[in-house]
């Protein structure tokens, strides 16, 4: 009867470790997305994060307005990425980002997290 104690304890843990690599860890997509970066800053009551929001524009008039965008919010994790994304507000960015299937209080309000930038106009 121990053993079996034992080892149904040990599948219960590595099943747990396993939903937790899925969930927390694990890159669920992965990709970039351009526009311009209208928001960015550190935020947060008891963990202070980087979230940012990107406009993404589909269709712009001939008068250089756009018609019709999308936000992209999203979180960075990295210090450097963030001080380089403080310096582009207002201006036209491809991001670099990855996706998690959920997100942990501490490391951003999004399951969108910024690696890096990959242009800038």
């Amino acid at each position: 009867m121990k053993k079996i104690i034992i080892w149904a304890g040990i599948i219960i843990l590595l099943v747990f470790a396993f939903m937790f690599y899925w969930n927390y860890v694990n890159t669920f997509s992965e990709g970039n997305r351009a526009g311009t970066l209208q928001k960015f800053s550190k935020k947060g009551s008891l963990f202070k994060t980087y979230e940012g929001e990107l406009i993404m524009s589909s269709i712009t008039s001939t008068g250089n307005t756009t018609i019709a965008s999308e936000k992209f919010f999203f979180s960075v994790k990295d210090e450097n990425v963030a001080q380089a994304l403080f310096a582009q507000e207002g201006k036209h960015v491809t991001l670099r980002y990855v996706q998690k299937r959920n997100h942990m209080p501490w490391s951003g309000d999004t399951d969108y997290f910024v690696t890096g930038i990959v242009s800038e106009e």
